[in-house]
């Protein structure tokens, strides 16, 4: 079994910086996509961005700029370093991680979900 769980997430003032971490762990071969999603109340759940397992990354237009995701595969961690934060970039932050098996599958895994509120 896998679990990710984050960490990172809290209060912030608007213009302010937050690090989100996702950390994996469990009986696996390795983490190879994942990505990092908001979902805002009342809203779907959105990608903000993501990073494949060779390291290259793709964000969300919103968040361009202002938000870095980066990777420590020695540790299966993966971090979202955000900064110049808005009150609209309050919501409940998700990881998400494609993970293969010891037996050459590959399963999706969600965290648990960390919440990020900006103040204006």
């Amino acid at each position: 079994q896998v679990q990710l769980v984050e960490s990172g997430g809290g209060l912030v003032q608007a213009g302010g910086s937050l690090r989100l971490s996702c950390a994996a762990s469990g009986s696996f071969f390795r983490i190879t996509d994942v990505g990092w999603y908001c979902q805002a109340p009342g809203k779907q759940r959105e990608l903000v961005a993501g990073i494949t397992s060779g390291g290259s990354t793709n964000y969300a237009d919103s968040v361009k700029g202002r938000f870095v995701i980066s990777r420590d595969n020695a540790k299966n961690t993966v971090y979202l370093q955000m900064n110049s934060l808005k009150p609209e970039d309050t919501a409940v932050y998700y990881c998400n991680a494609r993970v293969l098996t010891l037996l050459g599958r590959e399963y999706d895994y969600w965290g648990q979900g960390t919440q990020v509120t900006v103040s204006s």
